[in-house]
Order: structure tokens, then sequence, then C-alpha cells
């Protein structure tokens, strides 16, 4: 089985610009990311998915490949269809493809290497990892988007409110969704071309429309704080966790 990890990226985000080449730790956000994703020894590539020239030079002179995409995206799957299109790996429909979203400044190879076990081991067409919440802020964030599942690891719902409630358990085990998504090749074909769905427009939320198209979606479970670099704030939150990561030594 073929594992491949592309990173969608694009400077035009609308609440943080430019923020793939903002810089933590004297390196800018998405070679953090792609040189986590490169500590995996799991994965058979690992790329860049981008339509924007700034993010290819940068990617280039730390030796990261880049696979150059359209503008017309509105979504990092999209992106990363396209991706493996261009790549020409002739990959077959159970081969193993990675989103890692270009805001995952803390994800580590064990997150990846948990996400492609499960997939091996259960062989879900699309399984998505989710991170503890440890806070009421992260919980009451529109920004962090937080996931309710079944005990037997099938998503129910994801949303921008604070689900579950904590009325009645103040300690409730809260995740939120991450952007380390694991499809299969042949469902990341399939997901590219199904119709968006009305909540996955309310939440703006796309991994809903697997959901609302009655496909199984399966997640797997980090106790490890993970920061999305959503807002400028969130790159000064992480950039005090990577201080003390053992991780960053072993690349920057």
């Amino acid at each position: 089985m073929k594992k491949t990890c592309i990173i969608p990226a694009r400077m035009g985000s609308s609440r943080f610009p430019g923020k793939p080449l903002a810089k933590a730790q004297g390196l800018p956000v998405i070679i953090h990311i792609a040189k986590r994703c490169l500590l995996s020894t799991n994965l058979d590539y690992v790329g860049v998915a981008t339509c924007d020239k700034e993010i290819q030079l940068v990617c280039e002179q730390h030796n990261i490949p880049v696979i150059m995409t359209s503008a017309r995206h509105e979504r990092c799957t999209d992106r990363v269809s396209e991706a493996i299109e261009n790549l020409n790996f002739n990959l077959s429909n159970e081969d193993f493809v990675l989103m890692v979203q270009g805001d995952e400044i803390l994800v580590t190879p064990y997150m990846v290497d948990s996400v492609i076990d499960d997939y091996q081991k259960n062989r879900s067409p699309i399984v998505n990892l989710l991170s503890r919440i440890y806070t009421n802020q992260d919980h009451e964030d529109p920004n962090v988007v937080k996931v309710v599942s079944t005990p037997d690891q099938r998503a129910l719902y994801f949303s921008r409110a604070p689900i579950p409630s904590t009325y009645r358990d103040k300690d409730a085990l809260i995740y939120q969704q991450t952007g380390l998504i694991g499809f299969s090749c042949g469902f990341l074909k399939e997901f590219s071309n199904l119709p968006q769905t009305p909540l996955e427009k309310v939440e703006s939320i796309d991994m809903l429309r697997v959901l609302e198209h009655g496909l199984p979606l399966r997640v797997v479970y980090t106790d490890t704080e993970t920061v999305a670099v959503d807002v400028p704030s969130d790159l000064a939150r992480a950039e005090k966790i990577l201080e003390v990561d053992l991780f960053v030594k072993m690349y920057a």
C-alpha cells in the first residue's frame, strides 16, 4: 500500500492572510508542518500543494516537494485531489492519501502514524484525527471545530458550537477536529464529486458532507494538544508550545 501525504496551503486565508509563510521559531509555518510529517517513517511521499509561487519558492528552498494546483479551489480536499492527479503516481483505490492542512503546526509523527495504523487495520474510507480540548475558551471558540462520536469511533457531528454540553458533566471529554484526515484514494475521488450539503454550508465544515450523504467517517483520538493556526494569536500560542517541543530539535 502506498502512503502519500499532501499538505494543501494558500496565501489567501481570510482570517490570517499569508499564514503559511508566517514564522515561528525562525521557520515558516508550512516548513514546520512538512518537516514534522517527514519525521514519520510510514509515509512514502510528503509534498505541499499550492497555487502560490511564494509558497513554492520557500518550500523549494527547504527541499520540500511542491505540486502546483489551481487557484480556484474553495476546499482543501479539492486541492489535494488535484495534487494526487498531477503527481500521476498510479495509485490504486485502496492506497492511502493523508491530508495535513497547512495550519496544523503541531502535527507529530505519532499523530500521522495513528491515522495510518487505523486505516490499515479497519480500511475505513476516511479517518479523521481528533485532539483533546482542555480549556473552556477552546470549547466555546467558533474557530475550533468540535466533534462528537460514538464509542466505536464513528463521527456523529461536527460543529463550531460548544458540543457536547458540559452543563451536567464539567469533566466530559471534549475533542476538536484536526486537519489530519486520511482517505482511501478511491474515496478521495468520490468525495470531491459529492455535492455540498446544507449543514456543511451552515457550519463551513466539509466533513459534514460525508455524514449528510450517509457515509461512514471513522475517528481516532490523541490527548496531545493541537493548535491550528487560524488567526495570529494562534501562532503566538503555538510558538510557546514549540519552545519546549522535542520534535523541533530534529529538524530545525
